[in-house]
Formats: structure tokens, sequence, C-alpha cells
């Protein structure tokens, strides 16, 4: 996501200058993981075409307003997470539901009243069958759109908190705390699918 500084900056002055080939590389070194992103949280091929389309143009447009606080990738990223958010509020979706219900609930002396489960080596096997990864995909969609994006983004996309943080325009510690809610209210999701399961 990141080239090294000298280069950036480079590819900055480039950029603002209108020299067509900095725009080609941008394109190609970024479009990949935009569009990556954009699918993720759209569900939709087209949809999220246009998205990546809609955030080059809006970055392309907002160059002089530029003043290189984050990596060209983190900025990319953050007006392509917005313009595919933007896609999203625009649609006709159900009302979301809240994911209380979902998190931990505690005695008065602090433990929990449900013991989480142990995630290891069987949940994992359960991940590698398409009806088991068709599940998570739908749980995920499930959680309040504040929940998934910053999910999509730590666990699916793999940055880090201070990435999207950025991105999200939140604190870190939101990030910190949004993902918390959203891995208890997926991890409740899986749990009671395998409750169900035969044993």
């Amino acid at each position: 996501m990141s080239a090294p500084p000298a280069q950036e900056a480079e590819l900055l002055q480039a950029l603002r200058a209108g020299q067509e080939d900095a725009f080609d590389t941008l394109v190609r070194a970024h479009s990949g993981r935009m569009l990556a992103v954009c699918r993720r949280i759209l569900r939709n091929e087209e949809e999220a075409k246009d998205a990546v389309q809609e955030a080059f143009l809006s970055a392309f447009r907002g160059l002089a307003n530029f003043e290189g606080g984050s990596l060209l990738g983190t900025w990319l990223h953050r007006i392509a997470v917005n313009a595919s958010l933007m896609r999203l509020r625009s649609r006709k979706r159900r009302p979301e539901e809240s994911i209380e219900d979902l998190l931990p609930a505690f005695k008065d002396d602090g433990h929990a009243r449900i013991e989480p489960r142990d995630w290891s080596p069987s949940a994992l096997l359960l991940v590698e069958t398409r009806e088991t990864r068709d599940f998570v995909r739908a749980s995920i969609d499930r959680l309040p759109e504040i929940y998934r994006t910053v999910l999509l983004l730590r666990d699916i996309e793999e940055m880090d908190t201070s990435q999207t943080a950025e991105i999200l325009e939140v604190t870190e510690g939101v990030v910190k705390v949004r993902l918390h809610r959203a891995r208890h209210a997926l991890r409740r999701l899986l749990a009671e699918r395998e409750g169900e399961a035969p044993s």
C-alpha cells in the first residue's frame, strides 16, 4: 500500500503537475486493493467498480488539498471506503439490527454469564467449507455498518488500527471498541449456528 517516502513525494509532485503517466502509476498501484475493499463493503461487482472510479475522480479533484499527512494509499482507501459507504446509504436497505443481544453479559461478580467457546482448530476447520464461508459472510453483513466496516478493514483487509482510524476518520480508541464489539457479535452468531448443528 505504500512506497518509499522519496518515491511517494516524487509521484505526488508528478500528479500535481498533471503528468499522465503518474496517474497511470497511481491507478495501477492502488486500484486492486481499492476494488477489493469496495467489493467487500458493497457485495456487488459493478457497484464496487463504480465506487473505485468515483474514488479516483474525487482523489484527482482533491489532489491540491492533499497535504501529505498520510500515505497516498491510505488517503485513496479512505476515499474508496467513503464512496462505498455513500452507495450503501443510498440503497433502500432493511433497518440495521442492534448487536446488543449478541454482546457478552456479565454476572455481578464480573464473570461472563456464558463462557466464550474456544475457537481453536475445530472452528478453523469449519471455515474451510463453502457453506460456513457463506454463513460467515452473511453474518458479517448482518452487523450494523459501523461495526461491519471496521471488521472488514481490520480483519479482512488486515489494516492496522492506525490506518483504519485514519480511513474512517475516527480515533484509534473508537476503532478498538467497535472491533471488539463486532468480533463479539460475530462470534455469538457463529456459536448460535454451531449450536444448531448436529453434534
